[in-house]
This record gives C-alpha cells, structure tokens and sequence, in this order.
C-alpha cells in the first residue's frame, strides 16, 4: 500500500536520481507536513499552491514559480516539475503532477552555442515547437467527481479548464517522472530513464467503465507489488 511515507522516500530517492543525471540544475527535495483530520502532504516546504489556480498568464506564473522557488526539480532547459500528494488516514485523496515548459529560453538568446552544440535541446530551439504545460491530477472528491465530465485521474493540456482526459490511475511519482523523461528529454543516444530507480509499487485503478469507452491513458501495473 502506497502511503505519505512511502511516497516521500520514492520522491527523495528520484531526485537523487535526476541530480545525477545532470538533467536538472536546481531542486528542492520533499517535505511531509501534517494537518487536522488526519491530512498528510508530500510536497514543498512553505510553497504557495494558490498559484496554480490564479487566472494569470502562464508566462507570469511560470516567473512566479521560479522567483519563490515553487518546484520539485528546475531542468536545464528551465522546465520546471512539480509534485504535490495528499493522503488522508494513508488513502490518497490528490495529487497534482506538474510540468511546466520555460516559456522562453533567455540563455539561448546570450550563449546560443551551448544549444546548437547538444542534442538534448534539438527540439527545444525548433521553430515549430509550442511550449504546452502537461498536469496529471488526481482529485477523488465525490463532489466534484463525475464520469467523463471530471475524471478521478485525469491528464490535462495548456492549462485548459476543462481538458481532462481520463487517466486509468494515480501516478506515482516514477512513473511521472519516467514519462517526462522519456517522452522530453530522451535522445537518440541517451536515455537517462535507465539511470533511475525501479518502483514497481503503483496506485489502484479508479477509470470509470464509461472512460475507458472513450481514448484515456493507461498506466503501467505491476502483479506482485
């Protein structure tokens, strides 16, 4: 069973792991605070979370995540990750799994050559490239919870409001973070995913039946863990 604890030693091990991969270049490691009601929180000591939820433009929030230091790991390409759990009584009941592009790549403009020169950024200075903010949540509120409408998991795309494409379960952070570097940082000769690791534990499914009716996103499961 996939705790508060157990999710802040896997977080704590990753960033580890990512720092010796030489992919990111400043990082906040995880915190676990306590609150009334049984409430456990993975996150960012002393984040501000509202700013995930002010209607501001992205390349503001971006800037105000940067100055306050409100992420998990900041790439070298300035993408910024950011990973927020929350259990109550050892039941998750959110998560939101944040990965927000920079909107612009200043030192590209004063030292171009330590672009040119790397294949990691070969997309990142691609003229047909659009920066677009990937979130994972997860929010198990039976309020707000409804079958296709608002998905227990879902995945979501440019900050859309209502983007919510129907995700089989929670993410654990390997398996966010193995996403992101597969799918945005992998190079035809480098895979740093192989330098992290394994964590087979993984969350149960929640996908209602009408959801996997319809394209969703499956997540890995592992027999025995």
């Amino acid at each position: 069973m996939l705790t508060a604890k157990k999710i802040h030693e896997q977080i704590n091990r990753l960033t580890i792991n990512l720092i010796e991969t030489g992919l990111c270049d400043a990082q906040n490691f995880p915190s676990i605070n306590q609150y009334s009601g049984g409430i456990e929180e993975v996150g960012i000591s002393d984040s501000n979370n509202s700013i995930f939820l002010k209607s501001i433009p992205y390349s503001e929030m971006y800037t105000q995540l940067m100055e306050q230091k409100n992420y998990n790991f900041r790439m070298i390409d300035g993408a910024l990750i950011s990973m927020l759990y929350r259990f109550k009584n050892n039941n998750l009941v959110s998560h939101r799994l944040s990965f927000f592009p920079s909107p612009d790549l200043e030192t590209f403009q004063n030292e171009p050559e330590l672009y040119w020169n790397d294949a990691l950024y070969g997309d990142i200075i691609d003229k047909r490239i659009v920066t677009v903010p990937i979130r994972f949540d997860f929010d198990n509120d039976e309020n707000t919870v409804k079958p296709i409408t608002h998905p227990i998991s879902h995945f979501t795309l440019g900050q859309y409001e209502h983007c919510r494409i129907p995700v089989v379960a929670a993410l654990t952070p390997y398996q966010f973070l193995m996403f992101i570097t597969i799918n945005f940082y992998h190079t035809g000769h480098q895979k740093f995913s192989n330098q992290f690791t394994v964590f087979h534990d993984c969350f149960e499914a929640t996908i209602f039946d009408e959801e996997r009716e319809i394209i969703h996103i499956h997540t890995p499961r592992y027999s025995g863990h």
